[in-house]
């Protein structure tokens, strides 16, 4: 028998809140973290806006020696490092001793990219001869697992640490996978997230894609316009998640808080066949995706009264909700209670999973269900599926009891988790 999965802590580094606190209030009232950049001008960028969490001097003293600071330049590292150790210490646990790592305690933290900035600082001193002034950390602050690695020492984690990435989709396939870890009795508890690096050298290839929304310089804050007919693209963000599963066993014996139960989920490919291609989807594996997380939690499709979908404010949107409809078998009035943080925050890229889940999540907590941001214009081909109702446009009180949520990638990847009320 396998071991039931509850959500114990959980820690967030986003555009528009540092801080479970702050980022709760924050999408309870709607607040936006998207900004102009100065900096995206200056090199003259079309989507000159950007989701970036502002994170001060002193915060950085709280989360990393001084040693550990010395040349620090990756910025998701900086992001999963506050957000893990918040979401830790969320749960009520402590570091490891000195002398002896926590075997039963493990770290699967994602990325996409990871200290871009850093190797464009690099690559700039080897172009110049100036090797010997790389430092000694640049290894590790350019590896793809140098954020699961500073989270394993800080915390002394000693069953699997490593790092997963799968592009837009690996936050929350890093629950799933975490989870699985946990289900199958080979951790007590596994630190699950993801991060993205931010800056120019990251958000430049799509901005040069031309998918990015270009007539918002002037108010950022209205650019990102999930399952809106007026949608013009994405708005790159970046930050952390990151979500303590434990085994329900492990968290009754010690007293900890539950925020959610995890009842599985899906992972799989459309192989870029049919209509999916690097970076479009294959609705056919969408679907399925979908269903067989709901076979695999146990549940049925009827069960689901609340939807986090992936939704990135671009013309795909229509297609994702039609997926949805078809997966579950309901439309109009039947249909779920669906929403997109990504009016919030923008598309945090491979760490959209985690800090969506989180604030996914939060729901439970809050007996609300989080707006979606500037979504007044619902795309006409959206109405045709589903009732307009089913969109909040502001937060409401609402008490979700099953919730789906799901993050398809670049590559044509794709991920379903559902999270449910907790009930002992």
């Amino acid at each position: 028998m396998s071991e039931r999965v509850v959500i114990t802590g959980m820690g967030v580094c986003a555009p528009n809140g540092i801080g479970l606190e702050a980022f709760g209030k924050a999408m309870d009232t709607g607040q936006s973290g998207i900004r102009f950049i100065p900096e995206l001008k200056a090199l003259e960028f079309g989507c000159q806006i950007a989701g970036e969490p502002h994170i001060s001097e002193g915060v950085l003293d709280s989360y990393f020696t001084p040693l550990q600071r010395r040349g620090l330049n990756a910025t998701g590292i900086i992001y999963g490092v506050i957000a893990g150790t918040d979401a830790w210490k969320d749960a009520g646990l402590s570091e490891a001793p000195s002398d002896t790592p926590d075997w039963d305690s493990g770290i699967l933290f994602g990325t996409g990219t990871l200290g871009v900035a850093k190797f464009h600082e690099a690559i700039h001193l080897i172009d110049n001869k100036q090797v010997r002034r790389l430092g000694s950390t640049t290894v590790i602050q350019t590896m793809a697992s140098g954020v699961s690695a500073y989270l394993g020492g800080i915390l002394g984690c000693g069953n699997q640490v490593t790092t997963n990435s799968s592009a837009c989709t690996t936050g929350t396939e890093g629950i799933l996978m975490g989870y699985e870890r946990i289900a199958s009795g080979k951790a007590k508890r596994m630190l699950t997230g993801s991060c993205s690096d931010s800056g120019p050298y990251v958000w430049a290839g799509f901005d040069a894609m031309r998918i990015l929304p270009r007539n918002y310089n002037d108010t950022p804050e209205t650019a990102s316009r999930p399952m809106s007919a007026s949608a013009a693209g994405f708005v790159p963000g970046s930050g952390a998640g990151a979500l303590v599963l434990e085994s329900l066993s492990s968290a009754r014996a010690r007293g900890a808080k539950i925020y959610s139960e995890v009842l599985g989920g899906s992972l799989n490919s459309g192989g870029q066949r049919r209509d999916g291609s690097m970076t479009a989807p294959n609705s056919e594996a969408v679907q399925r995706c979908i269903q067989q997380a709901i076979h695999n939690s146990g549940i049925q499709k009827s069960d689901i009264d609340c939807i986090n979908g992936h939704l990135t404010a671009t013309a795909k949107d229509a297609l994702e909700i039609e997926n949805w409809s078809q997966a579950l078998e309901r439309s109009g009035t039947d249909f779920p209670m669906i929403n997109s943080f990504k009016g919030h925050f923008g598309h945090c890229l491979s760490a959209a999973g985690s800090i969506e889940s989180v604030a996914a999540v939060l729901q439970f907590e809050k007996n609300r269900i989080f707006g979606t941001l500037n979504c007044e214009d619902v795309h006409p081909e959206i109405t045709k599926c589903i009732d307009t109702d089913s969109i909040p446009h502001e937060t409401r009180d609402y008490s979700p009891n099953v919730l789906a949520k799901a993050s398809f990638g670049f590559g044509d990847v794709n991920a379903c988790v559902i999270f449910k009320r907790f009930a002992d």
